[in-house]
Order: structure tokens, then C-alpha cells, then sequence
């Protein structure tokens, strides 16, 4: 045998078409990096937000790569059908009977041809693609992935190995379809119409058949081996695959060359089938298939639910000490994973509030989940504190009383009253509910949802008040995070001291930077006056005298802290610029207060509260107050004061406004500050605006390895508020578990 195969090798390298053939391979180098030109081409005359939403060029293989196979597996199937055209098979025959042996003595040296050949290729195709990308390549798209993927990218330096073996193996099927066949011209056709015609085909289909048949093409198979997408295998399935396809055409040559008649063919193409079919099935079934689930998803009732959305309930105990005590029902929403991609897991949102509901967050950003749901389904549900999950009265968790600063002990005292006897209006329809709506308890029914979805580990996507179940999750269950992206979180870790030094210096930059719009913007009611100097005379003075609210009565009249409480929120977040539309409305409300009218304050509070002065509403307040949020002594509230006096000249008390709200509470605090095992957690993602990004990046470099990124812009929140520089920098880390480098920042538009 070892004879055979020598005189087999002689002949591969004395044949000067093959040299030939090997040179024109390298024209799959000039394609990889001709298209790559292109790219940069498009790519350059794009704006920052088409830029994100460009394809990527991955490792550069794609474009090249069917060439490659042809240009090989013409090669292999040259070895035999040339034989054929010329006669000399009957002397090859004559000289080796065991028509078998003759057939398998080819494959050692175009195997070794081959897979030398394949890796210079696959090797040559990438380095060509990315030096023409240049520093393009390192683009961050939308979809997490990256323009051009450089080899030290996870599972890429595989993926260009995997296609040079994958180049070696459509070798040998061309030398297995030239043995069935017979024939130089029909082997062509027939590599034609496996490597172009049936990728063209499938990629016409419609979703998800598309992608389930595109996971089998031949060219889709070394992205799949190497972990790194492109299809819905699993690595060892897209190896396992690519190996059936060439012991299924060599095993059918094996046949064709061994017998004789005019059914050879038909019974090689049928041994060929015959082991493709034990093949396909068996990796078919090891690709995305979710992971089963006790819980019975159908169509989501609502009208405003998108048509792919699901939904489901989920009953959990009231009191997680008492699991086989009194349930209450939760609504589930999912956004199903798309099955373009291998499926990865379910990625949990945890929606903020604290109160709001995460099944609307994913009815009305489903749109910016879509890249994400290539590899995951999208999972929230409404947390047992939603206003309206019906278990206690929707008005009466959305009403509350207006706080106050307290100037001594009788004051606060005073307050203590208000908001305990406000807390027992809503407590006594139902107590033993209302005691148990902290974030530990939200955090043990997410823990409920993922045993219920099957899943061994989730991925999160916390927002805002969302961070302090996520936190309860991590603490209570840091087994079963399998990411966590905490974006513009509350920070319950931090103590008063250290929240009041980030929050203060955090309002009073947003206060500069809307008295400079106001000096430069004539939109603005107070454009060319002293906007810092108009705000502390107003404050100061409504301290002493409350300004009224013009045809309401006396006790609307908004004192200076009233003034801070209605003004922050716009502060931080002044709409779509450059319009900034809650910004005009806060500073013709300033102006009118400074003439002394507060309506303007009133008017949009009552918009969107229905009460003329931001009330502390109960149902938030209902989960803040257990989860620690509140002063422990009255000592602790004349601390922060006088410390918010120091840092805030704009500001001071504003921070205290919730604190204040939980003086009196009638239930204890049940989940407190405590901290995270981080020996245990994986790294972290925060991301943040101007006026989330310090709480969140102290609260997620806790843990050891995490990264951040800074929102170089206004808001609260970014992912769920359709911000496609930070979903791009979320979608990676989620699906590839990569952090961006430490200083990573977006800019409005980019």
C-alpha cells in the first residue's frame, strides 16, 4: 500500500495542472481583499448610526472561501477524472487491482496538498482582509460583533484553522465525486451546484428555514466549529458534519470504483445518502434548541404586544419563607431568540421603577433587542411591586404625600406621621402582600422564572431601580448569573455619605450645562441673564415665602425644595436634542416662578403625576423603604443635610427627598446593604449617562475583571431608550462574554 500511495503522490506532483490550479487558488486571496476594499468603500461614506448597523466582514473568509473550495475540490476531483479522459485509468487499475486501495491511496497526498494549501489560504484571506480594512476593522457594530475580526478575537484564530481543514475535506469530496461521476465537466457542475447554486438557494428561503439549511453549506461549517456563530450548530456538530460529508463522498467513490454497470452510480449516490442520513439527523438535533420549560407560552393578548412576542404567568409564594404558603401570579413576556444563530440562553431584563413593568419594556423595545435575539431569547416579566399587577389598588399605590424638609425633631416627627398613616391606607387591603415587595423577594421569584424556563444560568440587563434586585440576585444566587449588564443603576451598596458625594456634584454639572444652553440657545426663557443667580434667588426666597400656584389653594405653594424636586428630573433628562423640549419648559417655569407664579412647575408635575407637587409614591416607596433607602435617625437626615449644603450650592436636599419618604415606614427593612460574593460573580458591564455612569461603575467594579462605558450625553438608561453605541458594547459582552478596554466611551449619534 505504501508503494501505491507513493506512486499516487508522484503522480499529483508531476502533474503540472495541478500547480496550476494551486496558483489560481490565489485568487481567492485578491477576492477576500477586493470586497474588503468595497466595504471600506460603503463603509467610509456611512454616518456613526449607519456605521453600527453595518454588516460585519468577520474574519474575511466568507468572500474568498467558495472560490478556495472550488479551485481544491477540482484538484481532488481532477486526481481521478482525469484518469478517466485519458485512458490511463485502465493502466492504474491493471497496475493496483484492489480498485479500493487505489482509490484511498490518493487521498494522503492531496489530503497533505490540500491542507497546506488550505491554511495558507485561510490564513492569506484574513491578514489580506483586515490590512485593507485597516483600523476600520476594529468598528463595534450594532449585532456585538466587530468590523473585521482580528485573530486574537475568541474562537477566530480556530475558525481560519477550521477552514483550511474544511478546504482539505472538500478536496476529498472532489476526489469522491470525481470517482462517482467519472467525468472532469459533470464533477464541476456538481461542485458548482454543492459550493454556489445550494447556498444561493437556501439563502433565498424564508426565516428561520434559511438559516436552519444555511447551518449545512459547507462554507458556514469553520465559523461553527470554532464557537464564533454563523449558524445554529454546535461546535462539535459543524466537525462532525464536515467530516460525514467527505467519508460519505469518498465512501461512495469507494463504491463507484469498485464496481461495474450502469447502476454504479445510483447505488453510490444511494451509500452516500444512506450515511448523510444517519449524519444530518443526529447534529440537526444537537443544534439551538431551547432548553425545556414548564411554563406555557402562547400569544400575548394584548394588541400592543408585537406578533412574535409571547406570553406566559408564573405563580410565586408571598413570603419566600413560606413556600408552600399563599402564591401570587406574575405575567411573563418573552421576545423568542430568532433561530438564525446557535442559540446561547435567555437573557433576563430586570425593569426599573421601582414599580415598572418589564413585559412592557419588551413590547415597546422589541425593535432594539432584534440583534440580540440572533443568540438569545429575551425574557421579563412584571415584578410583584408593578403598580398594576391588581393586587392592591393602582390609585392608591400612585398617590402619595408631598415631602418635606424638616427643620427640627417636632417636624420630622410630623413627617413621620404623614407617611406612616399614607403607607396604612394602601397596607390594610391586603398586609401580609404588602410586607414582602422588597428586592430580595423580586430577586427570589427571578430565580423562580429560570428554574421555570429551564435555563442552568441567565444573563442580565438591569435598569435603573432594576440594579437593586439584580444585586439581590447576585447575592442571594451568584451561581446562576452567566452575565450581568448593569445599566444606570441605583446603587444600593453605596452607603449615604458616599451616594450623596456622586449624586450632588452629578446634579449641579447638569445644572451648568443647562444655564450654558440657556446662554446659547434662544429657545430658552432665560437666554441672556444669569440663569445660576435667578435659580438660587428663587430658591432662597421660596424657602421663606412659598410661591403660589396662580387658582390653587395655599398649601400647593412650592418652597425652594419643591422647586429642586420638580426641576431635577428635567435637569437630567432634556428630551431630544437640540430641541432639549423639557428644558424650554423648565425655564419658562422658572421664569414665571421667579415672577412669582409657580403653575409652571405644577402644570407638567400634574401632567404626569395628577397632583400638583411631586408626591412620594407609595408604591415605590413600598419596595425602597424594606430595601434600606431610608435614615435610620433623625441624626443621620441633619447629616445629610448639612453634607448636601456643602456639595450642592443649587441643589441641597434634593437627594434627601426619597430618604425623607421612608421616615415613619410601618414595616421593617428586610433586604439591606450587604455585599456582593465577588469571589464568585463573573465580570460585570455597566454602562451610563452623564448622570448614571458613576453610581453603576462603582457598583460593578466590585467585582473583579468588570468594565464600564461612559455615555458621553444626557438620559437615564441606554438600552432599553434605544442607544446603539451602548447596545452594540452590551450585545458583545452578552454574547461573547468580551468587556470593552477600560475608558470606553459613546457619543451621542455614534
Amino acid at each position: 500500500m505504501i508503494d501505491v500511495i507513493a506512486s499516487e503522490w508522484l503522480k499529483l506532483r508531476s502533474l503540472r495542472s495541478n500547480l496550476y490550479l494551486l496558483a489560481v487558488s490565489l485568487l481567492a486571496v485578491l477576492l477576500s481583499a477586493g470586497v474588503a476594499y468595497l466595504i471600506t468603500r460603503g463603509f467610509d461614506g456611512q454616518s456613526p448610526e449607519e456605521r453600527l448597523r453595518f454588516p460585519s466582514n468577520g474574519d474575511g473568509l466568507g468572500n474568498g472561501l467558495p472560490v478556495a473550495y472550488f479551485v481544491l475540490g477540482a484538484l481532488g476531483a481532477l486526481a481521478i477524472t482525469s484518469e478517466y479522459s485519458t485512458g490511463m485509468i485502465r493502466t492504474s487499475l491493471a497496475a493496483v487491482p484492489r480498485r479500493q486501495a487505489f482509490l484511498l491511496a490518493k487521498v494522503p497526498g492531496l489530503a497533505a496538498v490540500a491542507l497546506v494549501a488550505g491554511q495558507v489560504l485561510g490564513f492569506a484571506m484574513h491578514f489580506a482582509g483586515q490590512a485593507v480594512l485597516g483600523e476600520r476593522a476594529g468598528q463595534l457594530l450594532l449585532d456585538g460583533r466587530t468590523l473585521g475580526t482580528p485573530l486574537s478575537e475568541p474562537g477566530v484564530l480556530i475558525g481560519v484553522i477550521a477552514a483550511g481543514v474544511s478546504m482539505a475535506a472538500v478536496t476529498l469530496i472532489g476526489l469522491g465525486l470525481g470517482a462517482v461521476i467519472r467525468s472532469t465537466p459533470g464533477s464541476l457542475i456538481a461542485l458548482i451546484m454543492i459550493l454556489f447554486v445550494l447556498p444561493v438557494v437556501a439563502k433565498t428561503l424564508p426565516a428561520p428555514l434559511r438559516a436552519q439549511l444555511g447551518s449545512f453549506m459547507i462554507e458556514n461549517l469553520p465559523s461553527q466549529i470554532a464557537g464564533v456563530g454563523g449558524g445554529l450548530l454546535s461546535p462539535p456538530a459543524a466537525g462532525a458534519l464536515l467530516a460525514a460529508y467527505t467519508v460519505a463522498a469518498l465512501t461512495a467513490g469507494a463504491v463507484a470504483i469498485a464496481l461495474k454497470g450502469r447502476r454504479v452510480k445510483v447505488l453510490a449516490a444511494g451509500v452516500a445518502a444512506i450515511i448523510l442520513a444517519g449524519a444530518v439527523p443526529a447534529v440537526a438535533g444537537d443544534s439551538a434548541v431551547p432548553a425545556p420549560s414548564t411554563l406555557a407560552w402562547k400569544a400575548c393578548p394584548d394588541k400592543d404586544a408585537p406578533p412574535e412576542m409571547r406570553c406566559a404567568t408564573i405563580q410565586v409564594p408571598v413570603d419566600w419563607t413560606e413556600p408552600s404558603g399563599r402564591k401570587i401570579t406574575l405575567p411573563l413576556g418573552m421576545l423568542p431568540a430568532t433561530g438564525t444563530e446557535r442559540r446561547i440562553g435567555t437573557v433576563f431584563s430586570i425593569p426599573g421603577g421601582p414599580g415598572h413593568s418589564g413585559v412592557k419594556d419588551l413590547k415597546k423595545s422589541a425593535g432594539g433587542f432584534m440583534d440580540l435575539r440572533r443568540r438569545f431569547d429575551v425574557v421579563s416579566f412584571a415584578p410583584r411591586n408593578t403598580f398594576d399587577l391588581g393586587v392592591l389598588s393602582s390609585q392608591c399605590l400612585t398617590s402619595g404625600p408631598w415631602i418635606f424638609l424638616p427643620d427640627d425633631r417636632v417636624q420630622y416627627a410630623a413627617l413621620a406621621e404623614v407617611n406612616r398613616a399614607s403607607a396604612q391606607r394602601c397596607r390594610k387591603a391586603d398586609p401580609e402582600f404588602f410586607d414582602h415587595l422588597d428586592s430580595a423577594s423580586v430577586a427570589r421569584d427571578m430565580e423562580a422564572v429560570r428554574v421555570a424556563l429551564g435555563e442552568e444560568k441567565l444573563s442580565f440587563i438591569a435598569t435603573s431601580y432594576g440594579g437593586v434586585p439584580a444585586v439581590a440576585y447576585a447575592r442571594l444566587f451568584p451561581s446562576r448569573i452567566r452575565a450581568m449588564v448593569m445599566d444606570g443603576v441605583v446603587n444600593q451598596l453605596l452607603d449615604r455619605a458616599d451616594s450623596d458625594r456622586m449624586s450632588y456634584p452629578t446634579v449641579e454639572r447638569q445644572f451648568r450645562r443647562f444655564a450654558a444652553w440657556c446662554g446659547s440657545t434662544t429657545s430658552c426663557a432665560l437666554h441672556g441673564e444669569d440663569v445660576g443667580a435667578i435659580w438660587r434667588r428663587l430658591v432662597t426666597g421660596a424657602d421663606r415665602s412659598p410661591v403660589p400656584v396662580r387658582g390653587e389653594p395655599p398649601r400647593a405653594a412650592y418652597t425652594g425644595f419643591d422647586l429642586k424636586v420638580a426641576a431635577a428630573p428635567s435637569l437630567i433628562s432634556p428630551g431630544p436634542e437640540p430641541e432639549s423640549p423639557r428644558w424650554v419648559q423648565l425655564a419658562e417655569a422658572v421664569r414665571r416662578a421667579a415672577e412669582g407664579d409657580a403653575s409652571g412647575f405644577a402644570g407638567y408635575v400634574k401632567q404626569a403625576t395628577e397632583s400638583l407637587k411631586v408626591p412620594s409614591f407609595v408604591g415605590m416607596n413600598m419596595t425602597h423603604c424594606p430595601d434600606g433607602m431610608g435614615y435610620g435617625s433623625y441624626e443621620e437626615y441633619q447629616e445629610g443635610r448639612r453634607r448636601g449644603g456643602r456639595l450642592s450650592p443649587n441643589f441641597a436636599g434634593n437627594e434627601q427627598w426619597h430618604p425623607l419618604a421612608c421616615v415613619g415606614w410601618p414595616t421593617p427593612v428586610t433586604n439591606p446593604r450587604a455585599p456582593l460574593p465577588v469571589e464568585d460573580l463573573p465580570p460585570f458591564l455597566g454602562v451610563g449617562t452623564w448622570s448614571d455612569y458613576a453610581g453603576s461603575t462603582d457598583l460593578v467594579l466590585r467585582v473583579p475583571g468588570s468594565s464600564t462605558v461612559r455615555y458621553e450625553g444626557h438620559g437615564h438608561g441606554l438600552y432599553l431608550s434605544g442607544e446603539t453605541c451602548a447596545i452594540a458594547h452590551v450585545n458583545r459582552y452578552l454574547t461573547s462574554l468580551r468587556l470593552p478596554p477600560a475608558g470606553s466611551t459613546c457619543r451621542p449619534g455614534r
